[in-house]
């Protein structure tokens, strides 16, 4: 298994540059972003290189450089564009876009390493191996080599899990905590980690059930867990820290709707109605504009994630998994928009475990293959600066 998922790494990484250099050949650059003639261009690097830093890779390094100075970057929390300056700072002649790359990528490693431990308490290494496939080679995978959070938050999130299982709370408690000071919904994490703090910890004396006694006692069994105190504590900081230089605790989502896509930072837009305007884009869009297909694939993908999800119930998945994964696909919807799914979803887990153990070598292989393609496809979008997630 061992050279299987070195292989396949390598494999991945590869193709990514190839992907980002040949299509440069028939692809322009066209940003749809700010600071791409800051950070990006000027820099020196390559395009095969520079292009994995493309959209929110520029807010993080704006952040890495100059703290929450750029107006309305306070939507991206700190811990990632933290550790990107802190090593700008000890090594000073290294860009930071390959300091941020650098992160991203070592931290997908250790993704996968503790993944793979996770998965070892209840799969075989067969069913392992087909699991790391699927996610390695979803199509949004080119995510975790990116100057983006999503492979800092997934280590950190699987650690949690994987500490969890072996019931170290205190170090869970602690990687949860960086968790949520990474991205808004490492918050998610408390309720799934609490799940499973109650069915470990927590026991009913006796066969008469009295639900005030019950109530009493699952209340106090929460109180005497690290997770509640420990897992709240990097949102709490962040939320401080906005309170006082900005006077809005809450400015993170307040401001998303400067972000475009439509996005509500007043309340919260509840998923049927998400739906519905989906359908009115697709009805009212002519399908020769990209808006048109992006809204297609965003729904389509929030559908495949919910039916996945309802069969990883099904399949019967671990319950904490599937607390986390629901919320996390559920949340970022709240705020009126299907923008960005096809990236959040990659948090979604389960999915990938459903789809490494369902039976049929030749379905999975088929599935696979479906994948790459679709990935080489993004991948050559995203770097030429187009709109994909």
């Amino acid at each position: 298994m061992k050279k299987v998922v070195i292989s396949s790494l390598i494999t991945w990484r590869i193709i990514l540059f190839l992907d980002a250099f040949i299509f440069s050949f028939f692809l322009p650059f066209k940003p749809r972003f700010p600071y791409s003639d800051v950070f990006l261009l000027p820099s020196k690097l390559p395009f095969w290189i520079w292009s994995f830093a493309n959209f929110d890779g520029v807010h993080y390094l704006t952040i890495a450089k100059n703290g929450y100075s750029a107006q309305f970057t306070q939507v991206f929390f700190p811990f990632y564009p933290f550790i990107i300056g802190l090593i700008n700072k000890l090594f000073p002649n290294i860009n930071r876009i390959v300091i941020g790359l650098f992160i991203s990528n070592i931290s997908f490693i250790f993704f996968i390493y503790y993944f793979i431990r996770l998965l070892k308490i209840d799969y075989k290494s067969s069913q392992i191996i087909w699991i790391l496939l699927f996610l390695i080679f979803v199509p949004t995978s080119f995510y975790f080599g990116s100057l983006y959070t999503e492979s800092l938050f997934m280590f950190l999130i699987i650690s949690s899990f994987y500490y969890v299982r072996k019931e170290r709370w205190w170090l869970a408690g602690i990687l949860g905590a960086f968790a949520s000071a990474t991205r808004p919904i490492g918050i998610l994490l408390l309720p799934a980690l609490m799940w499973e703090w109650h069915n470990k910890k927590f026991k009913v004396q006796g066969t008469k059930f009295n639900f005030k006694e019950r109530i009493l006692k699952v209340t106090f069994n929460m109180l005497h867990s690290p997770i509640l105190y420990l897992i709240p504590s990097g949102l709490l900081f962040y939320m401080i820290y906005l309170q006082i230089n900005f006077r809005d605790a809450l400015m993170f989502w307040h401001v998303q709707p400067i972000f475009g896509a439509q996005r509500s930072g007043a309340g919260i837009i509840l998923l049927p109605q998400v739906f519905w305007r989906y359908i009115k884009i697709l009805t009212t869009v002519s399908y020769f504009q990209m808006d048109f297909w992006i809204a297609l694939w965003e729904l389509l993908f929030t559908l495949f994630a919910i039916y996945l999800l309802l069969l990883a119930y099904k399949h019967k998945i671990r319950t904490s998994y599937l607390i986390f994964s629901w919320l996390a696909i559920l949340v970022p919807t709240f705020t009126g928009t299907l923008s960005s799914m096809p990236r959040y979803i990659l948090t979604a887990f389960p999915l990938f475990i459903l789809l490494g153990t369902i039976s049929g070598k030749y379905k999975k292989s088929i599935l696979l293959i479906i994948s790459i393609l679709l990935m080489v496809i993004f991948t050559a979008f995203f770097t030429h600066g187009f709109w994909v997630a």
